[in-house]
């Protein structure tokens, strides 16, 4: 049993089977609190501790998936090319708004950690958290902060835009489509923009762009910084 464990295969085979397990219950019931992520997350880290099986032993495939990301991130090229006539139409406002959201993002980050104390290490793992994996590992690495932790804020900061995106668009009563992708792509990313497609085919295109040209500017801002 321990050599399937180490084989590369059972870390992909588990990711694979637990996001599917993931689509079905969110086509099943239709809830946002039951994204495929955040169900193949929960199951991932359920099954290796019930079954006392190794991280390690689930990074050998996972990595292999991991390394995946960089590849895939160089699509959001393809996306905003294909929506190059909404990201010409609404140049200026898309520029501004994830400008803002950027920035806001960044300082949210270094305010609260001057308030609570936080290390230097862990300030700097948490300041790209907005931000694509990809863009966000990179980033990371260049301030010196600790990428796992990177990881970690990346995916909380996508599954709260995924949790309270569609209330926050509610409460607020934001009816444009372009605002509400824009909003979404800017705070939560590609796992954000998850649920930005399922609201409509301009949300997810504007969401889409929002993470390319987001990213562009937090890594001016971060280089800056």
């Amino acid at each position: 049993m321990t050599l399937v464990f180490q084989s590369p295969l059972f870390g992909i085979a588990l990711t694979f089977f637990t996001f599917e397990v993931g689509l079905y219950l969110n086509k099943r019931f239709k809830s946002p609190f039951l994204n495929p992520i955040i169900i193949a997350t929960i199951m991932c880290i359920a099954i290796l501790q019930v079954g006392n099986i190794p991280l390690a032993s689930y990074q050998v495939g996972g990595d292999f998936l991991s390394m995946l990301i960089f590849p895939a991130t160089t699509c959001l090229a393809v996306a905003v090319y294909v929506q190059l006539p909404l990201l010409k139409k609404y140049f200026i406002p898309i520029l501004i708004g994830c400008s803002v959201g950027a920035t806001v993002s960044i300082t949210s980050v270094l305010l609260f950690s001057k308030w609570f104390n936080v290390t230097d290490q862990l300030t700097k793992s948490l300041l790209p958290k907005s931000v694509t994996t990809a863009i966000a590992l990179e980033l990371s690495s260049l301030l010196q902060g600790e990428p796992s932790l990177t990881v970690m804020a990346v995916i909380l900061t996508g599954f709260v835009g995924i949790l309270f995106a569609p209330l926050l668009i509610k409460i607020f009563r934001i009816k444009d489509p372009i605002i509400q992708g824009l909003a979404i792509g800017t705070s939560s990313h590609v796992i954000g923009t998850s649920q930005a497609i399922e609201m409509g085919p301009i949300q997810g295109a504007m969401s889409g762009i929002a993470i390319f040209v987001t990213g562009v500017v937090t890594v001016i801002l971060l280089v800056a910084f």
